[in-house]
């Protein structure tokens, strides 16, 4: 591909191109294709697993609380570090478990002193639950309603020993599915996110009812100040239903991956909540790239900042598209 050859300084000068210049991308971006890429995603398993959490945010002083789908779940870490999930429901009188506390690798709930574990108490069994080094799923066979699987389907993600990882969540008034579309348009880039990618083109979409491979793949440049950007190619695909990866299969940081999931939290005034738990793994042959890693205290949080950013103006497109397409008005 012309203009991604490897080059010792990765960064490009960028056209001079006005925001409302720019190639429109609404004739490529055709409702069809998008939803026939969401219909596909939809119709993999999941074998029943929800992301909970970034892993990090699971800790062996303190339990974690969070709803998923209507459902209320405490985690937790063992002495070893394992990781536990359960209902979130103390079994005696109903306290809240998350705010428990953890003592010797076991839940002890603060109104009456009953302390749990990963062996059970009458009325309360924990869930399947595991960490993937980034996020933390539990299992919840009764809502998936699927075969169940013994782990998560999980993306492909960089094979080189140096990664830098970085999880950001948020939550918005949609399903699932208005964010996994969201994802399935990678259209709209250029046009709704003009201060993180340039010039974005759609060079590979999937038709048919079982495409092989079923991805879209996009080259676009990653804004980083001014007029200066770095080019890759991107392949956006769907290993289960709440998940889009979207891989650098081309360009700087060729093998990192951004995964966004879906996790269903409840319904909240008759309008269901979703929250978007993003997980960017960072990989790199520069040499610098080390450097960038062993400061990851430092640079994690720029991470998280630029999903934050781009996910407050997506989960207006994904609330958007629920409202429509609740409503009957949905064009696509």
């Amino acid at each position: 591909m012309p203009g991604f050859e490897p080059r010792r300084f990765p960064l490009r000068r960028l056209p001079a191109t006005r925001w409302s210049r720019q190639r429109p991308s609404w004739r490529e971006a055709s409702p069809a294709v998008i939803g026939a890429a969401v219909k596909r995603a939809l119709a993999r398993p999941s074998g029943n697993w929800y992301v909970l959490a970034a892993s990090a945010d699971v800790r062996r002083d303190r339990p974690f609380g969070r709803m998923v789908a209507g459902s209320e779940i405490v985690a937790w870490r063992d002495g070893e570090g394992r990781l536990h999930a359960a209902p979130g429901a103390c079994p005696h009188l109903g306290a809240p478990l998350c705010r428990g506390a953890v003592d010797a690798g076991r839940l002890v709930c603060r109104w009456h002193g009953l302390d749990l574990g990963p062996e059970g108490f009458p009325g309360w069994q924990p869930y399947p639950a595991y960490d993937d080094g980034t996020l933390a799923w539990v299992r919840l066979d009764r809502i998936g309603g699927e075969e169940p699987l013994a782990r998560p389907v999980l993306p492909e993600r960089p094979a080189s020993a140096t990664t830098l990882a970085a999880v950001e969540s948020l939550a918005g008034r949609c399903e699932p599915e208005d964010v996994v579309a969201n994802r399935l348009d990678p259209w709209h880039g250029s046009w709704f996110h003009p201060y993180s990618f340039v010039g974005l083109r759609v060079t590979e979409t999937a038709s048919g009812s079982d495409p092989d491979p079923d991805r879209m793949v996009a080259e676009v440049a990653f804004k980083v100040a001014g007029r200066w950007g770095v080019p890759v190619r991107a392949a956006f695909s769907c290993p289960e239903p709440r998940t889009v990866a979207m891989h650098i299969i081309e360009g700087e940081g060729e093998g990192s991956v951004v995964e966004t999931h879906a996790t269903p939290l409840g319904v909240r005034g008759g309008v269901p909540t979703t929250a978007v738990v993003e997980a960017t793994i960072a990989s790199s042959e520069r040499p610098g790239f080390a450097l960038a890693a062993r400061a990851a205290p430092v640079v994690r949080p720029l991470m998280r900042a630029a999903a934050r950013r781009l996910w407050r103006d997506d989960i207006s497109y994904a609330e958007r598209r629920y409202a429509l397409r609740t409503s009957g008005h949905w064009p696509g």
